[in-house]
């Protein structure tokens, strides 16, 4: 969270809740403190929500006309799609070949690193609590949105 802008939602919502010097101090104190490499403070959380939503998506399915598409596909959809959006200037960000790589690597580990032994529903047929948790995930990611353009 104090290694990203302070544009992300997150750090939105933190400073609104403290106050701007309060979040300046910490994030100061932080990343003195800990200095960490892009890789590990962009690529990495992005792998890991991609990772988290592959294993929330997996017990699901879609359905359209005879089309059944697997949810556990749309984390790295997503992935690839926002990055794509980044590089026409659609999207706030940065295009980056390592948040794909990295996210591409999270996503065959959760997919496929991790039997799923429930038998895979339709997401919205019976609506419940693994359900929701499902939706949730993904909101989540609004969370690092940046919300606005930074040069």
């Amino acid at each position: 969270m104090f290694y990203r802008t302070s544009d992300t939602v997150v750090n939105e919502i933190f400073i609104r809740l403290t106050s701007p010097n309060l979040y300046s101090h910490i994030k100061a104190a932080i990343t003195e403190a800990l200095p960490l490499n892009n890789l590990i403070i962009y690529s990495l959380p992005e792998g890991l929500w991609i990772f988290c939503i592959t294993l929330t998506s997996k017990p699901y399915y879609i359905s359209l006309n005879n089309w059944r598409f697997e949810v556990a596909f749309f984390p790295l959809i997503l992935c690839i799609s926002l990055e794509l959006l980044q590089l026409a200037h659609i999207t706030n960000g940065r295009f980056d070949y390592m948040d794909i790589l990295v996210s591409a690597l999270f996503w065959l580990l959760g997919n496929f690193g991790w039997k799923d032994l429930q038998e895979k529903q339709e997401i919205f047929t019976r609506p419940g609590l693994k359900t929701l948790i499902c939706l949730a995930s993904y909101s989540i990611v609004y969370l690092a949105h940046v919300n606005r353009v930074i040069n």
